[in-house]
């Protein structure tokens, strides 16, 4: 149990492919807590294997939440990230138990905690049918120009997601953050404890292309052909970005597995590269490198400061 009496909500952060799931499911057996899910693709129906979505059995009887919340032909904004998790968040509370938050997307991570603000900013027709027009590269480009701290965390192979920063720039300058001084309604009940999973780079990218072998053996095509059978576009695939944007190109047969396997290895360590870049910034984040899994949880425990039950 916790020695300190005010409640905590526990942050695991990381690149993808760092084990942030298994750790997060370890230290909530240990710790009686439940994971809410900070990914901003996971939140999909369906879109299991080509995000690497925790299984059922690898939950391990943990209550996980924000997973398959939504229909992958609509779209789930960060505003509804924030809805559903502060409302989560309360509920874990209510039952007693330790909120653990678990995920790669920053800025998911940083608008729940009151650390960026989310402008209301209306859809911009005239402009989205411009940057229509623009592919990913060109469309990063600009992003970059006009917000470079954004544009180091967002997938830049998804143009839907760049077309919303770069129409927010428009109409703002940039996302605005949040000064220290003001902080949210969650970062003011709870005590926020965030943890990093470190990893060398070469490591990293050895797991990330046992990842993707692991996944393709799974069914990643299949699955992404299943997909668009119920009527998932090619277009709204690759707008999804990152796997499925180049398993879209492959089943349409503009690239071929070799080069779809190719591409993605070096797109996913750009993005984990991106991620990395995008937490080091934070100083709160308490960086652990994992060792054996029990050492790296002992190591998690005691940082949260918590006895084993």
């Amino acid at each position: 149990m916790f020695k300190n009496k005010k409640q905590k909500i526990i942050i695991i952060v990381g690149p993808t492919a760092s084990g942030k799931s298994d750790l997060a499911v370890r230290l909530a057996k240990k710790i009686d807590g439940e994971i809410i899910s900070a990914d901003s693709r996971q939140v999909y129906k369906g879109l299991d294997i080509g995000t690497g979505k925790i299984t059922k059995k690898e939950m391990k009887g943990v209550e996980h939440h924000l997973l398959d919340v939504a229909d992958p032909k609509k779209q789930f904004t960060v505003s509804d990230f924030l809805r559903i998790s502060n409302e989560t968040i309360v509920k874990i509370d209510m039952r007693g138990k330790v909120p653990i938050v678990c995920g790669g997307t920053g800025f998911y991570i940083d608008a729940l905690l009151g650390e960026r603000q989310i402008p209301e900013v209306l859809p911009n027709p005239k402009l989205r049918k411009q940057l229509g027009n623009k592919n990913t590269e060109e469309l990063f480009e600009m992003l970059k120009k006009l917000d470079p701290e954004r544009a180091k965390n967002i997938d830049r192979q998804n143009p839907r997601r760049l077309i919303r920063a770069i129409e927010i720039c428009k109409a703002l300058g940039s996302v605005p953050k949040i000064k220290d001084d003001t902080k949210n309604e969650i970062s003011n009940k709870f005590k926020i404890i965030k943890v990093g999973i470190e990893i060398p780079n070469e490591e990293l990218k050895n797991r990330i292309k046992t990842r993707l072998n692991k996944r393709l053996k799974l069914g990643m095509v299949n699955e992404a052909k299943n997909l668009h059978a119920k009527g998932l576009s090619y277009k709204r695939m690759r707008s999804l970005g990152l796997e499925y944007k180049y398993l879209a190109d492959f089943l349409e047969e503009k690239i071929t597995k070799e080069q779809m396997v190719e591409i993605l290895n070096a797109k996913i360590w750009q993005y984990a590269k991106r991620q990395k870049l995008w937490f080091k910034k934070d100083k709160s984040i308490k960086w652990l490198k994992p060792g054996t899994h029990t050492d790296f949880l002992n190591a998690a425990l005691k940082y949260f400061r918590v006895e084993e039950k």
